[in-house]
């Protein structure tokens, strides 16, 4: 009897990427190959200059490699035009940044519906998945506050339901837990577990805190642009 074949999120194989700075070439990522299946749940661990935060770019699509093989939902990044890798973006990955980059005079539930604009849906629409988007990370209590009305967990908390109103494969989290205190990372942590285990959401954590990695099903570490 055959295995069944493992559906893979994103694939990267052999994938570089330079810079050129002050007519300099900066070696960012030096031959990376990684495979996140769908479901997983993963830690990318590494110092500031280790490359984790460009492979991330890469992983959600918002950067292309200089060489090497990337795929992200089967596609083949090379091969997209600027408006299919926004489209691609939009259906498949969901991001979460440590600066939560909410809109600061826009209400929680706007806040989450904004990539649904995108989706051509209309206003009701957009409020009644949002809505529900925020009930499910516990703030269905806060929908119409502002981020200056909430505390760091509960804006990190919408930023997260922002990431999954559009119900992706991934979610990309760069140092999720970094402006948070211990007992309020704790909790966000526990929601992007839960949300992996009971929804099967893969989540790729990049984070240079060892305690943070240790709770991820399986941890990659880099330095100098290389997994090692």
């Amino acid at each position: 009897m055959t295995e069944p074949e493992v559906q893979l999120a994103i694939e990267a194989v052999d994938v570089t990427r330079s810079y050129q700075l002050d007519g300099v070439t900066v070696e960012a990522l030096r031959g990376v190959s990684l495979t996140i299946p769908r479901a997983d749940y993963l830690a990318i661990i590494g110092p500031s200059g280790s490359g984790k935060s460009t492979l991330m770019h890469l992983l959600g699509g918002l950067d292309q490699p200089t060489s090497g093989r990337l795929s992200i939902g089967g596609r083949d990044v090379s091969q997209l035009t600027a408006s299919e890798m926004a489209a691609l973006r939009n259906t498949e990955i969901g991001f979460v940044f440590q600066a939560f980059h909410l809109l600061p005079r826009t209400s929680a539930v706007d806040n989450v519906a904004l990539p649904l604009v995108y989706r051509g849906l209309g206003a009701r629409e957009r409020r009644r998945i949002a809505t529900e988007t925020l009930a499910k990370v516990g703030l269905a209590h806060r929908v119409d506050h502002r981020p200056n009305q909430m505390s760091g967990g509960e804006q990190q908390r919408v930023a997260i339901a922002r990431a999954l109103v559009t119900a992706p494969a991934v979610l990309l989290a760069d140092e999720p837990t970094g402006n948070l205190d211990t007992t309020t990372g704790a909790a966000v942590l526990e929601l992007l577990e839960r949300l992996n285990r009971e929804d099967g959401v893969a989540v790729v954590l990049v984070t240079h805190d060892r305690d943070v990695a240790a709770r991820a099903s399986r941890q990659i570490a880099m330095r100098d642009g290389v997994i090692v």
